[in-house]
């Protein structure tokens, strides 16, 4: 007994280590980023900030907070994560549930050419042209529609909607309730986990939207926060902060790791909302037959 007690001391330190070890290489990057956000430039450019920030100073956060730019840049992203999310559940919503039917008639076709969409696509430039032809281009539906339906948030979806007892389903039919009905009364709300689960994998794909809005979007009232973040670090423009009738300007460097804060922490404030049902709902998603 003294050695199995041993042996499984050993190795819970063990992987206790291992954890903290693989924790501390994943927040580095944030604490490393952070602590050169509220660093002197003098300091950053010599490379002597590491975790703690030298000569600490606020110039660089109130520059990327007054910037109209970056505000613009910054309520675009939100309306466009908040309309871009709703409609990527709806219409996934709408998707699965019908696939998640045995009976449904032509459904292994249809689920075949859904299937067929993970592996094969139309290309940049057919889509390019297709979202021109809409009228598209310059607007934020150019950065949803083409992205309306995830195929694998699909399958996670449907698989959950078929684990659900179909018993609940037969009873509500036997008291005269529609399809429609029996999906926003009954199956919703059993599904909070698996659409807290898409919500956060949705939210975070169009928080980050920088790809399609590099291709779709000129217009720079319309960058989101990505690109306006491709502008700072790639092409070194940096705003001014203005005071009074005194312009003061912020170094580069600060301002640069400031505003990949600026972009970093809205989204972190809302995992830990979601947190709880985020594991539950991914396992259950994909496991359940």
């Amino acid at each position: 007994m003294g050695k199995t007690t041993t042996g499984r001391y050993i190795f819970q330190a063990f992987n206790g280590l291992i954890l903290t070890l693989l924790a501390a290489s994943a927040l580095f990057p944030f604490v490393h980023v952070l602590a050169r956000s509220l660093s002197d430039e003098a300091a950053i450019m010599a490379g002597k900030v590491v975790v703690v920030p030298i000569g600490m100073t606020w110039a660089a956060y109130n520059a990327v907070i007054h910037n109209s730019g970056m505000n613009q840049a910054f309520l675009f992203t939100v309306y466009l994560t908040v309309a871009g999310t709703l409609i990527n559940l709806l219409l996934t919503v709408f998707g699965a549930y019908p696939l998640s039917k045995r009976d449904l008639i032509g459904g292994r076709g249809i689920w075949i050419f859904i299937l067929f969409t993970m592996f094969f696509g139309g290309g940049i430039v057919p889509t390019y042209l297709v979202v021109k032809s809409l009228g598209l281009l310059n607007t934020m539906w150019a950065l949803i529609f083409p992205v309306a339906v995830n195929t694998f948030n699909l399958i996670i979806m449907k698989t959950f909607f078929q684990g659900i007892p179909s018993e609940l389903e037969e009873s509500a039919k036997l008291d005269g309730a529609m399809d429609i009905g029996i999906l926003f009364r009954i199956i919703l709300p059993l599904s909070l986990p698996i659409i807290a689960t898409l919500t956060l994998f949705y939210a975070v794909d169009r928080w980050n939207e920088f790809y399609h809005a590099l291709l779709y979007n000129s217009d720079s009232s319309k960058f989101t926060l990505q690109l306006k973040l491709r502008e700072l670090v790639l092409q070194g423009q940096v705003p001014q902060m203005t005071e009074g009738s005194s312009q003061q300007v912020v170094p580069k460097e600060s301002l640069k790791y400031a505003s990949i804060i600026y972009a970093t922490v809205p989204i972190l404030i809302v995992y830990p909302w979601l947190q709880k049902y985020f594991v539950k709902g991914a396992l259950i998603g994909s496991l359940k037959a």
